[in-house]
């Protein structure tokens, strides 16, 4: 059976010695009085609530699913909604939204640590409140006066819950071909009709209403993305008290069976005549969309750090138990018969790049956790205006790098395991299962891959590249006199620079054919993920050397791991900006017929 602990001391050095985030938010207003026992004492309590009410629902939900009726009726597995229950008494759904709508307002920074924990324990449970939280920061940022004050507060409280629906059958990434239309009403309301697919959390019993943003197209609208509006469609329409009223003309027409995150209802939503009410502006309605959409592709690179760090807790686990040949320097465990596998080198191998991988994650994950804190909250418009440019470059390498080493770490936790890694009851081959999922949805980690390259580095001639190559180059200043540091900070420098001259060298292949563009994009998000890894190595790196004298074993382990990865993982750069600079030729030349 699979065990999960929270992994609150690597939790903690992240936030406080990597990052030290008790002064960071200092500086920003809302935040100025957080502290490290705050945040430790909100952090070890989420720890318990994933750890002991989350976790045991795992297999549960995986062995069960959901069940739909022909009704539409959608039921969750055997204690789904009891904990669903108990997240909201204890009021985990509030944790980072604002206080005027019933919020805790914490930094976001910390609810992505507890994001991370949730999704550790259980990701198909955890996208129930994980769409909610995206619904929120879409009426936040372009909800009227009105819409905020009749759903915020209950979706922060999680009296009610939250979807996003894009998706039709012809229309996935090219949205601009979506068919669903809004007719506009006399009492200022539209009348929604289509059908949208791929829909998580589209329909269940875990909440009294559940409230869909929708896009759909108004009468007069023009072709393609210009043409989109979002309106908010809820299941039961508010009443005179803001209460779940009458029934909307909305309903679940099946759910998919699916690969993996069998606990999470994925649903067809029907929309006949259901009344909606746009948010935001008229085809406009994308730009708001990407609000939701860009918190769930930074909420599905955590669910990969989750992921990645359960599997590598239980493959570690196993390779310390699990009695297998022996050593070929020499028995290491004269009182068996075998030795455990954690002797043998490419076991070591596989446990290594995990938990490289997975530590990288984290602390990257964080760091841009605190830079959306400084984007909305710092007083300085500068600071928020670099904080907004890092975000938005880094955005699709959270969703995209992270994603694919996610499935990596969990297919090597399963294979440390071997036979009984496939087996079920071990639980690896569940997380192999839930961690394909975030390679696609939210955008197809090719889509991540072109969205950095085209949108986020193309486009603007480099600055906001140029901005986090600025963030790498204080680090490298910070320890230019440390021969200690040299190991680590050469390759981020000479990475820096090759991820410069790149960049360059695509940007005017590109200017001739788009191609050469769209057929670089994928290996160089692995290189920019290789670079903001080795930063966030080096950063960690520097701290274990300076505590190294403590005594504490932690520390050591860091800095070996640091190791690790420049040794051993790191070099797959080097490969990938090969594979980005060979061009399109190879790859467009051939005629369609000859395939």
């Amino acid at each position: 059976m699979p065990h999960y602990t929270p992994p609150l001391r690597d939790i903690q050095f992240v936030l406080h010695e990597l990052l030290d985030v008790e002064t960071g938010l200092r500086k920003l207003t809302p935040h100025a009085d957080i502290d490290r026992g705050t945040i430790d004492a909100v952090l070890e309590e989420g720890g318990r609530f994933c750890a002991e009410v989350l976790f045991p629902l795992n297999q549960v939900g995986d062995r069960e699913g959901c069940t739909w009726r022909g009704d539409g009726v959608v039921t969750t597995p055997t204690g789904f909604r009891e904990a669903y229950r108990q997240f909201v008494d204890a009021g985990w759904p509030s944790l980072g939204a604002d206080p005027d709508f019933g919020g805790q307002g914490l930094p976001h920074v910390v609810h992505n640590a507890f994001l991370e924990m949730m999704n550790s324990a259980n990701q198909a449970w955890s996208m129930y409140p994980g769409l909610t939280h995206g619904a929120y920061n879409a009426l936040m940022a372009f909800g009227t006066d009105e819409q905020k004050k009749t759903y915020l507060p209950k979706l922060v409280s999680g009296e009610w819950t939250g979807t996003m629906c894009l998706t039709e059958s012809q229309a996935g990434t090219d949205l601009g071909i979506l068919r669903t239309r809004a007719e506009p009403q006399s009492d200022g309301s539209y009348a929604i009709t289509g059908t949208k697919i791929f829909i998580s959390a589209g329909e269940h019993d875990l909440s009294k209403n559940i409230i869909h943003l929708v896009l759909a197209r108004l009468p007069d609208a023009p072709a393609g993305t210009k043409g989109i509006s979002l309106f908010v469609v809820p299941k039961f329409l508010p009443d005179a008290n803001g209460d779940a009223g009458e029934r909307n003309g909305v309903a679940c027409g099946s759910i998919e069976h699916k690969m993996g995150i069998h606990g999470n209802a994925t649903c067809v939503i029907n929309l006949d005549g259901a009344r909606g009410w746009m948010v935001g502006e008229p085809n406009r309605g994308l730009n708001a969309m990407f609000v939701m959409m860009n918190t769930a592709r930074l909420g599905v690179g955590m669910q990969s750090v989750g992921l990645a760090e359960v599997a590598y807790q239980n493959s570690l686990a196993y390779a310390k138990e699990r009695v297998q040949g022996r050593s070929l320097t020499g028995v290491k465990a004269k009182d068996k018969p075998a030795d455990p596998i954690i002797f043998h080198p490419d076991v070591r191998r596989m446990l290594l790049t995990q938990k490289a991988y997975v530590e990288a994650a984290r602390a990257f994950t964080y760091w841009a956790g605190l830079a959306i804190d400084r984007e909305h909250k710092h007083p300085s418009e500068k600071v928020r205006a670099d904080n907004a440019d890092l975000v938005a470059l880094l955005t699709p390498v959270v969703k995209g790098f992270i994603t694919d080493n996610g499935y990596e770490c969990t297919t090597l936790a399963m294979q440390v395991l071997g036979g009984h890694g496939y087996i079920a009851e071990s639980g690896l081959e569940q997380y192999v299962r839930d961690a394909r999922i975030n390679m696609i949805y939210e955008g197809t980690n090719t889509v991540q891959a072109l969205d950095l390259l085209g949108r986020k580095v193309l486009a603007d001639g480099g600055a906001k590249l140029a901005k986090f190559g600025k963030v790498i180059q204080e680090l490298l200043d910070a320890h230019a006199g440390n021969p200690a540091m040299k190991e680590f900070t050469d390759p981020l420098a000479a990475l820096t620079a090759k991820v410069q001259q790149l960049t360059v060298e695509i940007a005017k292949k590109a200017a001739v054919d788009p191609d050469e563009a769209a057929a670089a994009a994928v290996p160089y998000l692995r290189v920019i993920g290789h670079l903001v890894f080795s930063f966030s190595w080096c950063h960690s790196a520097s701290v274990a050397l300076r505590k190294l004298d403590s005594g504490d074993p932690f520390y050591k382990s860091k800095l070996m791991t640091a190791r690790f990865y420049f040794a051993k993982l790191y070099p797959e750069s080097k490969a990938m900006i090969d594979q980005a600079r060979s061009g399109a030729t190879a790859l467009m030349e051939m005629d369609a017929d000859l395939f």
